[in-house]
């Protein structure tokens, strides 16, 4: 059942340990993605506050992605790397801070340069992996990277869970969120045994050719279409979730963490198992069946919320959420691996930055929807089923796409 873990160590030790480095990042997010809307919910923050307060983060990220794409062709990318393994720990302590002070403005600025500081990890792991790692093992690469948020979801859940056990009081949302914050800094141990020496003279070579020539916009719009749509439904639905089971199922903190890190070790399983899947049955039935199956879950999640009076509610959307989870996100190194290889080698650092982008923007976009509709008296069960909606098109976008990119392939393009 698991033997396909051996497969991971076909990768390069370099790759490995940039790879763990972005656990430890993902450490981070991965908390303060389920802790800190709760941590600003007992400061005292409304809800549609804190919808503001998390668009924030995602600003960060979209006013540096294009500029971080295009600088990363023909350069080194290791010192991104240490960028990112710094200051995401750094700047998540200043927000801890700046929220237990009530230091409005403060909030802002920490979380744009929070948000700002994972572009320097983001956008340039999936290049750097196709880069340098071997053609035959470009998909163990990226399913492992997209598996570090998993694994960093399962020790984040399973501490939080141990310590809110031995001391919920003691061990509350802040000492929690400073906590993982300090080992957050592990990260820039394992960058410092990356000794790999950078493929980048392709890079070069092609670096006057490329200026000359331009981006081939029509292939980058078609690739990206379906990552506008989807991204577009999971802002208004992932940074909101542990409010979701904290408001409408009285779920608390621990018990929400113990649900985090059972969906992230099947969402880790599932991510793993992605190159045999793709080997096994291709993009054209894997991608969609798995996304389309997570919306169905998703649509039974939200409904709870029209039985929440009743306590099998809560059970029925912990084991939707853990269906939703593993489903939706098998999806992503596929989806990534299909968009980089449809557009092409020489568009793939624009295209990460541009993706990243888009997923920013549109959180942010989402977030103030969000916001607006909490504002209005909109019920989590509404804001949830209109991410169905976006997610079903998206998928049928997907699909079109891989249709485009069948055809492409038979013609000799890909």
């Amino acid at each position: 059942m698991f033997s396909f873990i051996k497969e991971y160590n076909k990768l390069k030790p370099a790759i490995m340990n940039v790879i763990v480095s972005e656990f430890f990042i993902q450490l981070v997010n991965a908390t303060f993605m389920n802790i800190l809307p709760l941590y600003m919910s007992r400061k005292g923050f409304s809800d549609e506050e804190i919808a503001l307060f998390i668009t924030f983060r995602f600003l960060g990220v979209f006013v540096l992605a294009v500029p971080i794409g295009n600088i990363l062709k023909g350069r080194i990318i290791k010192p991104f790397f240490y960028i990112s393994s710094i200051l995401v720990p750094l700047f998540g302590l200043c927000i801890v801070l700046c929220i237990y002070f009530k230091l409005t403005l403060l909030i802002y600025v920490s979380l744009i340069l929070w948000g700002a500081s994972f572009t320097f990890m983001q956008i340039p792991i999936t290049p750097y992996i196709l880069r340098n790692e071997a053609k035959e093992h470009h998909t163990l690469g990226i399913a492992l990277s997209y598996s570090t948020w998993s694994f960093a979801g399962i020790v984040s859940g399973i501490v939080i869970a141990v310590l809110d056990r031995i001391n919920p009081l003691f061990f509350d949302e802040e000492k929690i969120l400073i906590l993982f914050s300090l080992l957050g800094f592990g990260g820039i141990y394992f960058m410092n045994k990356v000794n790999l020496k950078e493929e980048i003279n392709d890079a070069k070579s092609n670096h006057t050719q490329n200026k000359k020539q331009k981006n081939d916009w029509v292939l980058i719009f078609k690739g990206l279409i379906p990552t506008l749509i989807i991204a577009t439904g999971a802002g208004l639905t992932i940074p909101f979730i542990s409010l979701f089971f904290d408001k409408v199922h009285h779920l608390g903190k621990g018990d929400f963490s113990i649900v985090s890190a059972l969906a992230a070790i099947l969402v880790a399983f599932g991510a793993m198992l992605v190159p045999r899947i793709k080997n096994s049955i291709g993009y054209k039935v894997a991608i969609p069946t798995t996304q389309s199956l997570a919306v169905i879950s998703l649509v039974a999640l939200a409904t709870t919320q029209f039985y929440s009076q009743y306590s099998i509610a809560v059970c029925i959307a912990i084991v939707c959420y853990l269906l939703r989870q593993p489903l939706m996100n098998m999806a992503g190194p596929m989806t990534s691996e299909l968009v980089m290889n449809y557009v092409g080698e020489k568009n793939r650092e624009i295209i990460s930055a541009l993706t990243a982008a888009i997923w920013s923007g549109s959180w942010v976009i989402s977030g103030y929807m969000v916001k607006v509709m909490f504002h209005r008296g909109y019920a989590y069960v509404n804001v949830f089923l209109i991410t169905s909606a976006l997610y079903a098109f998206g998928v049928l976008m997907y699909y079109f796409l891989i249709l485009d990119y069948g055809k492409r392939e038979k013609q000799g393009l890909i």
